[in-house]
């Protein structure tokens, strides 16, 4: 079980995650794509990444927009496991 990122610690590291906001103990991103088949590609991406860490992302989809909400249900928070999440996915839209 990871530790829960002191708040004060979290507006540093989120720094590194522009993109990403923070609501609620979860970090949200919205992905804004061109099509339904792409935003669903992408679903499919992140679909891997979390299958390879274990940790499975909240997903809402809305036609080619895709919302991406990250917490440790398990401890009721942030963990470095939630942003080391967000860089991955990152990588999937560099």
């Amino acid at each position: 079980m990871s530790d829960l990122i002191d708040k004060n610690e979290l507006e540093g590291l989120l720094k590194k995650l522009p993109e990403w906001d923070f609501e609620n103990d979860t970090i949200v991103r919205i992905f804004e794509f061109d099509d339904f088949a792409a935003g669903i590609d992408f679903v499919n991406g992140v679909a891997e990444i979390a299958e390879e860490t274990g940790h499975h992302p909240d997903i809402d989809i809305r036609w080619a927009a895709i919302t991406i909400y990250l917490t440790s249900h398990d401890v009721g928070g942030l963990t470095a496991t939630d942003l080391e999440m967000a860089r991955k996915i990152e990588t999937l839209v560099d």
